[in-house]
Protein backbone atom coordinates (compact mmCIF):
# COMPACT_ATOMS: atom_id res chain seq x y z
CA UNK A 1 0.00 0.00 0.00
CA UNK A 2 2.81 2.27 0.62
CA UNK A 3 2.58 5.73 2.71
CA UNK A 4 1.88 9.28 2.36
CA UNK A 5 3.78 12.22 3.59
CA UNK A 6 1.51 15.23 4.58
CA UNK A 7 3.78 18.34 4.56
CA UNK A 8 1.77 21.70 6.16
CA UNK A 9 0.69 23.23 9.43
CA UNK A 10 -0.74 22.02 12.50
CA UNK A 11 -2.57 24.68 15.29
CA UNK A 12 -5.40 25.07 17.60
CA UNK A 13 -8.98 26.12 16.39
CA UNK A 14 -10.62 27.86 19.30
CA UNK A 15 -14.15 27.24 18.00
CA UNK A 16 -17.07 29.61 18.70
CA UNK A 17 -20.10 28.12 20.83
CA UNK A 18 -23.21 29.06 22.96
CA UNK A 19 -23.23 27.43 26.48
CA UNK A 20 -26.04 28.88 28.96
CA UNK A 21 -26.25 31.96 27.27
CA UNK A 22 -22.96 32.90 27.05
CA UNK A 23 -20.51 32.84 23.72
CA UNK A 24 -17.57 30.32 24.76
CA UNK A 25 -14.39 29.12 22.57
CA UNK A 26 -14.15 25.33 22.50
CA UNK A 27 -10.53 24.24 22.09
CA UNK A 28 -9.72 21.86 19.28
CA UNK A 29 -6.73 20.67 17.02
CA UNK A 30 -7.16 21.92 14.00
CA UNK A 31 -4.52 23.54 10.81
CA UNK A 32 -6.28 21.66 7.52
CA UNK A 33 -2.89 19.06 7.14
CA UNK A 34 -3.07 17.87 10.25
CA UNK A 35 -6.87 16.91 9.53
CA UNK A 36 -5.90 15.05 5.72
CA UNK A 37 -2.96 13.11 8.12
CA UNK A 38 -5.57 11.83 10.98
CA UNK A 39 -8.19 11.63 7.77
CA UNK A 40 -5.94 9.08 6.21
CA UNK A 41 -4.49 7.70 9.42
CA UNK A 42 -8.34 6.78 10.95
CA UNK A 43 -9.48 5.91 7.39
CA UNK A 44 -6.45 2.86 7.48
CA UNK A 45 -3.91 4.49 5.46
CA UNK A 46 -0.18 5.05 6.79
CA UNK A 47 0.79 8.75 6.59
CA UNK A 48 3.94 10.73 8.09
CA UNK A 49 3.06 14.27 9.49
CA UNK A 50 5.98 16.58 8.29
CA UNK A 51 5.66 20.31 9.87
CA UNK A 52 6.86 22.24 13.00
CA UNK A 53 4.84 22.03 16.67
CA UNK A 54 5.85 24.32 19.42
CA UNK A 55 7.38 24.03 22.57
CA UNK A 56 4.32 24.93 24.53
CA UNK A 57 1.49 22.68 26.23
CA UNK A 58 -0.67 23.18 23.15
CA UNK A 59 2.15 21.96 21.13
CA UNK A 60 2.53 18.79 23.21
CA UNK A 61 -1.23 18.62 22.52
CA UNK A 62 -0.78 18.62 19.10
CA UNK A 63 2.26 15.83 19.29
CA UNK A 64 -0.11 13.71 21.22
CA UNK A 65 -2.98 13.95 19.21
CA UNK A 66 -1.32 12.90 16.15
CA UNK A 67 0.31 9.92 18.05
CA UNK A 68 -2.99 8.83 19.32
CA UNK A 69 -4.50 8.87 15.86
CA UNK A 70 -1.32 6.80 14.29
CA UNK A 71 0.24 9.41 12.44
CA UNK A 72 3.91 9.13 12.42
CA UNK A 73 6.47 11.83 13.89
CA UNK A 74 9.39 11.55 11.71
CA UNK A 75 9.02 14.55 9.55
CA UNK A 76 7.88 16.71 12.86
CA UNK A 77 9.85 19.47 14.21
CA UNK A 78 9.62 21.04 17.79
CA UNK A 79 10.38 24.90 17.60
CA UNK A 80 10.43 27.39 20.63
CA UNK A 81 7.57 29.56 19.90
CA UNK A 82 3.91 29.76 20.76
CA UNK A 83 1.61 27.81 19.05
CA UNK A 84 -0.81 29.23 17.16
CA UNK A 85 -4.68 29.97 17.47
CA UNK A 86 -7.44 29.87 15.13
CA UNK A 87 -10.40 31.54 16.02
CA UNK A 88 -13.09 30.30 14.60
CA UNK A 89 -16.70 32.24 14.05
CA UNK A 90 -19.70 30.41 12.03
CA UNK A 91 -22.38 31.26 9.46
CA UNK A 92 -24.40 28.55 9.82
CA UNK A 93 -22.17 25.56 9.55
CA UNK A 94 -19.49 26.84 7.73
CA UNK A 95 -16.51 28.38 9.76
CA UNK A 96 -14.35 31.12 9.09
CA UNK A 97 -11.13 32.09 10.75
CA UNK A 98 -8.99 34.37 12.51
CA UNK A 99 -5.02 33.43 12.95
CA UNK A 100 -3.12 34.50 16.06
CA UNK A 101 0.50 34.09 16.95
CA UNK A 102 3.75 35.73 15.33
CA UNK A 103 5.75 34.05 13.85
CA UNK A 104 3.16 31.43 13.02
CA UNK A 105 4.73 27.93 14.58
CA UNK A 106 3.42 25.96 12.12
CA UNK A 107 5.50 27.64 9.34
CA UNK A 108 9.20 27.51 10.78
CA UNK A 109 9.84 24.21 9.14
CA UNK A 110 12.79 24.47 7.11
CA UNK A 111 14.35 22.51 4.07
CA UNK A 112 17.54 20.95 6.13
CA UNK A 113 14.58 19.78 8.68
CA UNK A 114 13.16 17.42 5.66
CA UNK A 115 13.44 13.56 6.32
CA UNK A 116 14.72 12.78 2.92
CA UNK A 117 14.80 9.39 3.66
CA UNK A 118 11.06 9.34 4.34
CA UNK A 119 10.11 11.65 1.91
CA UNK A 120 11.88 8.87 -0.99
CA UNK A 121 9.93 6.04 0.29
CA UNK A 122 6.86 7.72 -0.24
CA UNK A 123 4.23 6.60 -2.33
CA UNK A 124 1.89 9.98 -2.26
CA UNK A 125 3.14 13.57 -0.84
CA UNK A 126 0.28 16.28 -0.12
CA UNK A 127 1.15 19.79 0.75
CA UNK A 128 -1.21 23.25 0.59
CA UNK A 129 -2.71 25.88 3.10
CA UNK A 130 -1.73 28.57 4.64
CA UNK A 131 1.57 27.18 5.67
CA UNK A 132 2.82 27.90 1.65
CA UNK A 133 2.63 32.00 2.91
CA UNK A 134 5.42 31.96 5.34
CA UNK A 135 8.75 31.44 4.77
CA UNK A 136 11.33 29.15 5.79
CA UNK A 137 8.02 26.63 4.70
CA UNK A 138 7.30 27.88 1.52
CA UNK A 139 11.02 26.74 0.35
CA UNK A 140 10.41 24.08 2.22
CA UNK A 141 7.52 22.68 0.35
CA UNK A 142 9.18 23.42 -3.07
CA UNK A 143 12.00 21.69 -2.34
CA UNK A 144 10.08 18.57 -1.20
CA UNK A 145 7.89 18.95 -4.10
CA UNK A 146 9.70 19.49 -6.83
CA UNK A 147 12.15 16.01 -5.89
CA UNK A 148 8.88 14.10 -5.43
CA UNK A 149 8.43 11.25 -7.69
CA UNK A 150 5.90 9.63 -6.40
CA UNK A 151 2.31 11.05 -6.39
CA UNK A 152 2.03 14.34 -5.71
CA UNK A 153 -2.18 16.11 -4.13
CA UNK A 154 -2.38 19.75 -3.48
CA UNK A 155 -4.85 22.10 -1.61
CA UNK A 156 -4.63 25.91 -1.88
CA UNK A 157 -7.22 26.16 1.56
CA UNK A 158 -7.60 30.03 0.59
CA UNK A 159 -8.57 32.07 4.04
CA UNK A 160 -9.48 35.43 2.62
CA UNK A 161 -8.42 36.69 5.95
CA UNK A 162 -4.54 36.53 5.49
CA UNK A 163 -5.11 38.12 2.23
CA UNK A 164 -4.58 41.46 3.02
CA UNK A 165 -5.07 43.28 -0.17
CA UNK A 166 -5.26 42.53 -4.63
CA UNK A 167 -1.42 42.32 -4.64
CA UNK A 168 -1.55 39.79 -2.05
CA UNK A 169 -4.36 37.18 -3.91
CA UNK A 170 -2.37 38.05 -6.98
CA UNK A 171 0.84 36.47 -5.34
CA UNK A 172 -1.19 33.69 -3.73
CA UNK A 173 -2.78 32.87 -7.43
CA UNK A 174 0.91 32.47 -8.97
CA UNK A 175 2.28 30.45 -5.88
CA UNK A 176 -0.56 28.36 -6.00
CA UNK A 177 -0.37 27.91 -9.90
CA UNK A 178 2.94 26.99 -9.41
CA UNK A 179 1.80 23.90 -7.32
CA UNK A 180 -1.14 23.36 -10.14
CA UNK A 181 1.03 22.59 -12.68
CA UNK A 182 2.71 19.32 -11.65
CA UNK A 183 -0.36 17.97 -9.27
CA UNK A 184 -1.51 14.64 -9.85
CA UNK A 185 -4.73 15.89 -8.44
CA UNK A 186 -5.79 18.97 -7.01
CA UNK A 187 -8.63 19.74 -4.72
CA UNK A 188 -10.10 22.80 -3.75
CA UNK A 189 -13.44 24.37 -2.51
CA UNK A 190 -15.73 26.27 -4.91
CA UNK A 191 -15.00 29.30 -2.22
CA UNK A 192 -11.91 28.70 -3.36
CA UNK A 193 -12.25 28.88 -7.18
CA UNK A 194 -14.32 31.64 -6.77
CA UNK A 195 -11.57 33.76 -4.83
CA UNK A 196 -8.98 32.73 -7.00
CA UNK A 197 -10.10 33.27 -10.21
CA UNK A 198 -13.57 35.18 -9.92
CA UNK A 199 -15.55 32.90 -11.16
CA UNK A 200 -18.43 31.03 -9.90
CA UNK A 201 -18.39 28.23 -12.25
CA UNK A 202 -16.27 25.05 -10.34
CA UNK A 203 -16.33 23.86 -14.10
CA UNK A 204 -14.65 26.91 -15.52
CA UNK A 205 -12.21 27.10 -12.59
CA UNK A 206 -11.31 23.07 -12.92
CA UNK A 207 -10.37 23.39 -16.45
CA UNK A 208 -8.22 25.98 -15.69
CA UNK A 209 -6.23 24.17 -13.46
CA UNK A 210 -5.78 21.39 -15.60
CA UNK A 211 -4.81 23.51 -18.99
CA UNK A 212 -1.86 24.72 -16.15
CA UNK A 213 -0.58 20.64 -16.07
CA UNK A 214 -2.47 19.20 -13.27
CA UNK A 215 -3.68 15.59 -13.69
CA UNK A 216 -7.18 15.47 -12.28
CA UNK A 217 -9.04 18.43 -10.19
CA UNK A 218 -12.02 17.55 -7.48
CA UNK A 219 -13.66 20.94 -6.64
CA UNK A 220 -15.81 20.94 -3.89
CA UNK A 221 -19.33 22.40 -3.64
CA UNK A 222 -20.58 21.92 -0.12
CA UNK A 223 -23.75 20.25 -0.39
CA UNK A 224 -23.94 20.30 -4.21
CA UNK A 225 -21.55 17.81 -3.99
CA UNK A 226 -18.41 18.31 -5.76
CA UNK A 227 -17.16 18.63 -9.73
CA UNK A 228 -14.50 16.10 -10.96
CA UNK A 229 -12.10 16.96 -14.23
CA UNK A 230 -10.04 14.21 -15.75
CA UNK A 231 -8.40 14.22 -18.81
CA UNK A 232 -10.92 12.00 -20.14
CA UNK A 233 -14.01 14.00 -19.09
CA UNK A 234 -15.91 15.76 -16.24
CA UNK A 235 -18.72 15.19 -13.88
CA UNK A 236 -20.78 17.13 -10.78
CA UNK A 237 -21.23 14.47 -8.33
CA UNK A 238 -24.03 15.06 -5.73
CA UNK A 239 -23.41 15.03 -2.37
CA UNK A 240 -25.39 12.64 -0.18
CA UNK A 241 -27.97 14.11 2.14
CA UNK A 242 -26.38 14.80 5.85
CA UNK A 243 -27.80 16.83 8.46
CA UNK A 244 -24.72 19.03 8.76
CA UNK A 245 -24.08 20.68 12.30
CA UNK A 246 -20.38 21.85 11.56
CA UNK A 247 -18.54 21.94 8.55
CA UNK A 248 -14.97 22.45 9.81
CA UNK A 249 -12.81 19.95 8.77
CA UNK A 250 -15.33 18.73 6.14
CA UNK A 251 -13.36 19.59 3.27
CA UNK A 252 -9.85 17.87 4.86
CA UNK A 253 -11.58 15.12 4.81
CA UNK A 254 -12.03 14.72 1.40
CA UNK A 255 -9.12 15.09 0.38
CA UNK A 256 -7.94 12.48 3.86
CA UNK A 257 -10.21 10.11 1.57
CA UNK A 258 -8.98 10.60 -1.56
CA UNK A 259 -5.17 10.00 -0.41
CA UNK A 260 -6.63 7.12 1.35
CA UNK A 261 -7.93 5.71 -2.20
CA UNK A 262 -4.47 6.83 -3.96
CA UNK A 263 -2.31 4.62 -1.24
CA UNK A 264 -4.98 1.85 -2.20
CA UNK A 265 -5.45 1.66 -5.46
CA UNK A 266 -3.31 4.05 -7.23
CA UNK A 267 -4.04 6.46 -9.58
CA UNK A 268 -7.28 5.77 -11.26
CA UNK A 269 -6.92 5.02 -14.87
CA UNK A 270 -10.08 6.99 -15.96
CA UNK A 271 -12.85 9.46 -14.93
CA UNK A 272 -15.15 6.34 -13.84
CA UNK A 273 -12.19 5.50 -11.26
CA UNK A 274 -11.76 9.07 -10.24
CA UNK A 275 -16.07 9.13 -9.50
CA UNK A 276 -15.62 5.96 -7.48
CA UNK A 277 -12.89 8.01 -4.98
CA UNK A 278 -15.08 10.92 -5.19
CA UNK A 279 -18.01 9.57 -4.23
CA UNK A 280 -16.29 7.60 -1.14
CA UNK A 281 -14.86 10.95 -0.12
CA UNK A 282 -18.27 12.85 0.03
CA UNK A 283 -19.77 10.03 2.00
CA UNK A 284 -16.46 10.37 4.40
CA UNK A 285 -17.09 14.12 4.74
CA UNK A 286 -21.08 13.87 4.79
CA UNK A 287 -20.36 11.83 8.03
CA UNK A 288 -17.99 14.55 9.59
CA UNK A 289 -20.66 17.41 9.25
CA UNK A 290 -23.08 15.06 10.98
CA UNK A 291 -20.61 15.90 13.86
CA UNK A 292 -18.58 18.39 15.77
CA UNK A 293 -15.94 19.29 12.82
CA UNK A 294 -12.14 19.15 12.77
CA UNK A 295 -10.03 16.62 13.26
CA UNK A 296 -12.11 14.75 15.95
CA UNK A 297 -14.70 14.21 13.40
CA UNK A 298 -12.39 11.94 10.84
CA UNK A 299 -14.70 8.71 10.62
CA UNK A 300 -12.80 5.05 10.78
CA UNK A 301 -14.15 2.87 7.77
CA UNK A 302 -16.40 0.53 9.77
CA UNK A 303 -18.17 3.85 10.39
CA UNK A 304 -17.93 4.87 6.86
CA UNK A 305 -19.81 1.77 6.33
CA UNK A 306 -22.26 2.04 8.94
CA UNK A 307 -23.61 5.07 7.73
CA UNK A 308 -23.54 4.46 4.10
CA UNK A 309 -23.02 0.72 3.65
CA UNK A 310 -20.41 -0.27 0.92
CA UNK A 311 -19.00 2.68 -1.21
Amino acid sequence: MGYAVVLGEALIDLLEAGLGGELIYRQAIGGAPLNVAVGVARLGGRVEYAGTLGTDVLGDRLAAFLGAAGVGAKGVRRVDVPTTLAVTTFEGAEPAFTFYGEPPSYALLRPADLDRETLSGARVLYTGSICLLREPFRATAREAWAGFRGLRVFDPNVRPKLLPDTAALAALRELVEEFFATADLVKLSAADAQLLYGDSDPAAAAERIRALGAGAVVVTCGARGAHVATPDGAVLLPAPPVAAIDATGAGDSVMGALVSRLLAEGLPADLAGWQRHVRYALAVAGLVCERQGGAVAMPTPEEVTARWGEI
